[in-house]
């Protein structure tokens, strides 16, 4: 085969089948997608015939072998051909007492069929990349692509290889979104499916939103999605990002979220995994303004062999910035965590205040954790911390509840909501916050897929 980029035909272990499906498709792929996002496929596929996909002894994936995750061989549609599901007739599980604007995704493509009948502020753009990349060329070409960069991680490699479209949202200077924007990312198909979905989100100064995006899977079948996010906050805004995976033991999902703040922005992240198969989560933050703050929480509850991995990188580019971090991890049966979480001080970023904390539990014995807070300093004039713990229930304190007529199982019920409880009480949304306290209940007494009338979670 002659490759009309000249590579390596054979290409490095698992990565060589997507290599070959580049170099045979590319003209298909480019045609069902936009020039902003063609613009960087070349040079994402030289990246990933470089690197291949790393294993277990690259330090940042040491938890997480990616190269075997990408073995199997799983149907993609770079075609684009209808995928036959109405969002809006199969979702029925909405947060009680919150409304909010509800847009889908079908596996990788934005469903653009029926929109929510509310409007957006004026000026605030919503919908899909590969549609909106066409009318606003210059705006999205100006950020596409900036932060997540192709030479540093080989999904992300993948995900700007073959994505074909995605989310864009654009909120301009000032602008305040006062409702949610909520985001329902649905994984549907026949066959052994990969998706790579696209997301990119510019909140301009001063402006304000907030998005509330989760993850379904509607069928039993093996999922394999990749997710690249791009967030930009402006000079004084503020944004709320929370994300909910609640899909199923056959799917693998790696998603790689990359912020850039500017001075005096506000941001709040809070991603939670409730059910899946194999999730890896890496999330890069960029302090790049004086005066800019990251509140960054995590919490992963998983049983039987679902595996849960976040990777963290918080770095304090420049003075005066303050980040806080929490991650809490709550595991049963053989259930694998890890958390690798590094803030890093520039040399002149003065006056940073940072704190990281990982709490953990594991439930049993064949149940394992591993954790690795990090700080870098070059700085003198700092205040930071950091520490992880990994333990069990409270012995004393099942004991304590039992006297008092408490049976067993509803006090460790008790005490792992408790537990994880002081994540979820960071969410801003009142409404979201209950729901989600009722949503890890259930969980816990797995009760999860109990939705009433949404086909999603039978």
């Amino acid at each position: 085969m002659s490759s009309p980029l000249g590579g390596n035909e054979g290409g490095r272990g698992a990565a060589a089948q997507y290599l070959t499906l580049y170099r045979e498709c590319r003209e298909l792929i480019a045609r069902h997608s936009c020039d902003v996002m063609n613009a960087l496929r070349d040079e994402a596929y030289s990246h990933l015939e470089q690197s291949g996909f790393p294993t277990k002894r690259v330090e940042d994936y040491k938890y997480t072998d990616v190269e075997a995750l990408f073995a199997p061989d799983c149907g993609l549609n770079i075609s684009r051909l209808d995928i036959p599901v109405n969002p809006y007739d199969v979702f029925k599980c909405d947060v009680p007492n919150m409304s909010t604007s509800l847009y889908f995704m079908v596996n990788d493509t934005f469903y653009n069929r029926a929109l929510p009948k509310a409007t957006l502020p004026d000026g605030v753009i919503l919908g899909s990349l590969k549609e909106l990349s066409a009318q606003h060329p210059e705006l999205v070409a100006k950020h596409y692509g900036q932060l997540a960069r192709t030479e540093e991680d080989a999904v992300t490699a993948l995900n700007t290889l073959l994505a074909q479209d995605g989310l864009f949202v654009y909120v301009p200077k000032g602008v305040v979104v006062e409702k949610p924007i909520q985001l329902v990312n649905i994984l549907r198909a026949d066959v052994n499916f990969m998706a790579n979905r696209r997301v990119l989100i510019i909140v301009e100064d001063n402006a304000q939103a907030r998005i509330l995006a989760c993850d379904h899977t509607t069928d039993e079948v093996d999922f394999l999605a990749t997710q690249v996010i791009e967030v930009f906050v402006g000079r004084g805004a503020s944004f709320e990002f929370y994300e909910l995976e609640e899909s199923t033991p056959r799917t693998t999902r790696l998603s790689n979220l990359y912020v850039q703040q500017e001075a005096d922005s506000r941001v709040h992240i809070n991603d939670i995994t409730l059910v899946g198969g194999t999730t890896r989560n890496t999330t890069r933050v960029t302090l790049a303004g004086r005066g800019a703050h990251i509140d960054l929480c995590g919490m992963a509850i998983a049983d039987k062999q679902q595996h849960v991995d976040n990777h963290t990188f918080i770095d304090h580019a420049v003075s005066d910035c303050t980040s806080h971090e929490l991650y809490k991890y709550v595991l049963d049966d053989e259930a694998t965590g890890a958390f690798a979480g590094k803030v890093l001080v520039r040399e002149g970023a003065q006056h940073t205040d940072s704190q990281q904390t990982n709490r953990n539990l594991c439930l049993t014995r064949q149940a394992r954790m591993y954790t690795q807070p990090q700080l870098e300093i070059y700085a003198d004039d700092v205040k930071c911390s950091h520490g992880a713990t990994v333990g069990q229930l409270n012995e004393d304190a099942l004991f304590y509840m039992q006297q008092r007529g408490i049976s067993f199982v509803e006090a460790r019920q008790l005490l792992m909501r408790a537990f994880v409880g002081e994540v979820i009480d960071g969410v801003g949304l009142e409404a979201l916050r209950d729901r989600l306290h009722h949503l890890v209940e259930k969980r816990f007494r797995g009760e999860l897929g109990k939705c009433g009338d949404c086909t999603v979670c039978k």
